[in-house]
């Protein structure tokens, strides 16, 4: 058996929380899952009383603030689900989106960094030093793949 894919985890997670499956008791390849689903619910707790202690506080009764918390997490199945969707169908455009960011921050630097250092008298070793970063880059990413 080979080990999950981050999408294959994510769809059996949404799944799983969706069916309200008990993960505890399943086979060691899916311990991680089990383990995430511990995560995802000791996050709910302070998730859960963020929402039931201001409307205490507010004046709502103890019980109604509780079911309004408890409403606050009803929604994360479906939204498990449609994340689960939205991961496997934006998985092959990650690769353009990862190049469109790193094209984006490469412009904002050297759109900030090379004129401001030309008011200070280094323009040709910020404009050196930022060629010779992008070759490094370009380097280590052809070489470690």
């Amino acid at each position: 058996l080979s080990p999950l894919t981050n999408t294959e985890t994510a769809s059996l997670l949404s799944l799983s929380q969706t069916l309200r499956l008990p993960l505890l008791s399943l086979s060691p390849l899916l311990c991680p899952l089990r383990n995430l689903a511990i995560g995802i619910g000791i996050q709910n707790f302070p998730e859960g009383l963020a929402v039931s202690l201001p409307l205490r506080g507010s004046g709502i009764s103890t019980w109604r603030a509780f079911w309004y918390g408890q409403l606050s997490g009803m929604v994360e199945p479906v939204a498990g689900l449609l994340g689960a969707v939205a991961v496997v169908l934006a998985e092959p455009l990650l690769p353009h989106a990862l190049a469109f960011a790193a094209g984006a921050m490469v412009y904002v630097v050297i759109d900030d960094i090379i004129p401001e250092a030309q008011v200070s008298g280094n323009g040709k070793l910020a404009s050196w030093t930022s060629i010779l970063g992008f070759v490094v880059m370009m380097s280590l990413d052809v070489g470690l793949g």
